[in-house]
C-alpha cells in the first residue's frame, strides 16, 4: 500500500475539531524511533491517566482503519505496521473517559459574528484537560453552536463561576487573546468570605508561586507579581447569612467581597482572601485541599467574575459584560 498524501490548508491541523475535541499530536521521541505506529499510538492510549475503558486495541486498530491517525510534518495517514522516525508528530484522537455531569450550564450573555459571552456555571473547567475533557465550556459550547474553532480568550478557574470571552473564528483569537495578556481588560469579581480586617480601598501586593501538578499556590518573598484591589466588603443581611449557611452549614459573619484583580496569577485572588484572614466559603484548595472526589455540587466555590470591561481590538468600542448568576445561589 503507497503512503497517502493529506493536502493541509497551510495553520492548519491535519485532524480537525471533531464533536467539540481536537486531536492530539505527539512527537515521537529518539528512545522510540522505529517503533510501529500502531504500537506508538497504543502506549499513548494504555498510559492515559484517564483512559475510557472501551479504548482497547480493537480500538486503536479502527482508528487506522477510519483514517483518524496521521503522521507529519509531510501528512499521510498512517499505516499500523510502519516504522517511525524520531521527531515525526502523530496525530489521533483520543477518547474521553466517562465524566460526572456537570449539574449547570453555560448561559449566553451575547453573541455577535466575533465573539461569545458566556456566564460559566461553577464545577466546569474551561478547557479540556486531565480528568475533564467533555464537561466543559470549550467542549459544552462547541457543541451547542457546532463551531469548533470556538476558543476562550482566557481561562477561569473550575470552580470559578462568571463571565467568559469566547472567540469564534481562529483568525481572531490572537487579538482578543493579547488583551488579557497585556492587561487590557477589567475584570470585577465578587467573593463571599468572613468578615475581618481588610477595609475598601486595600491593595494586596506580593509573589505568587505555582508548581504544576501541585494543588495550592504559594505567598513567597520576592519582586511582586500579584496585585489585587479590594472595592468593596459589603457585610451580609440576616436572610443572606442564612442561605449561606443552608448550603454551607454554620458559618462566621460573611460579607461579600468585590475584588479588581490588576494582574492574572493562578488562583490570585483565591490565595489572596486567604493570605488576609478571608478564605473563601466553598474553597476546595484553601486552607485544606479536599480529596477529589468528595465535592458536594450543592456547595460551590463562592467566587464570581461578574464583570469584564475592555475596548474591542476589533471595533475600538468598549464593551462592558455582567454576570446573571447571584454571589449567593451561583446558578
Amino acid at each position: 500500500m503507497h503512503e497517502r498524501r493529506i493536502s493541509v490548508q497551510r495553520g492548519n491541523p491535519p485532524l480537525g475539531v471533531r464533536d467539540g475535541l481536537t486531536a492530539s499530536r505527539v512527537r515521537v521521541p529518539e528512545n522510540h524511533a522505529g517503533i510501529s505506529a500502531f504500537d506508538f499510538v497504543w502506549h499513548l492510549v494504555r498510559t492515559q491517566r484517564h483512559r475510557h475503558p472501551e479504548d482497547n486495541e480493537a480500538a486503536v486498530a479502527q482508528r487506522f482503519a477510519d483514517g483518524l491517525v496521521v503522521i507529519g510534518p509531510k501528512y499521510r495517514y498512517a499505516r499500523p505496521e510502519e516504522a517511525l522516525q524520531a521527531g515525526e508528530d502523530v496525530w489521533f484522537y483520543r477518547t474521553p473517559a466517562p465524566e460526572q455531569k456537570a449539574p449547570f450550564a453555560c448561559k449566553i450573555i451575547h453573541e455577535d459574528e466575533d465573539i461569545v459571552v458566556v456566564d460559566k456555571p461553577p464545577f466546569m473547567a474551561t478547557m479540556p484537560r486531565g480528568m475533564h475533557i467533555t464537561e466543559t465550556v470549550t467542549v459544552q459550547m462547541r457543541r451547542a453552536l457546532n463551531n469548533g474553532e470556538l476558543t476562550p480568550a482566557h481561562r477561569l478557574d473550575r470552580n470559578t463561576a462568571g463571565v467568559l470571552l469566547m472567540t469564534k473564528r481562529k483568525e481572531l483569537r490572537g487579538r482578543y487573546q493579547d488583551l488579557f495578556a497585556k492587561r487590557g481588560v477589567e475584570k470585577t469579581y465578587e467573593a463571599l468570605a468572613p468578615i475581618g480586617d481588610t477595609k475598601p480601598g486595600t491593595w494586596w501586593e506580593n509573589r505568587i508561586e505555582k508548581v504544576a501538578g501541585e494543588v495550592q499556590g504559594h505567598i513567597v518573598a520576592g519582586s511582586v507579581n500579584a496585585r489585587t484591589f479590594v472595592q468593596a466588603v459589603e457585610p451580609l443581611d440576616t436572610e443572606q447569612q442564612a442561605i449561606a449557611e443552608a448550603m454551607h452549614g454554620k458559618l462566621p459573619a460573611l460579607a461579600r467581597y468585590v475584588l479588581q484583580p490588576y494582574t492574572g496569577k493562578t488562583h490570585q485572588l483565591r490565595l489572596h482572601m486567604w493570605h488576609a484572614g478571608h478564605a473563601i466559603v466553598g474553597d476546595p484548595a484553601y486552607p485544606k485541599v479536599i480529596p477529589h472526589g468528595s465535592e458536594s455540587f450543592d456547595q460551590p466555590m463562592h467566587l464570581l467574575a461578574s464583570i469584564l470591561r475592555f475596548e474591542d481590538p476589533i471595533s475600538g468600542a468598549e464593551r462592558v459584560f455582567h454576570s446573571s448568576r447571584n454571589i449567593l445561589r451561583l446558578t
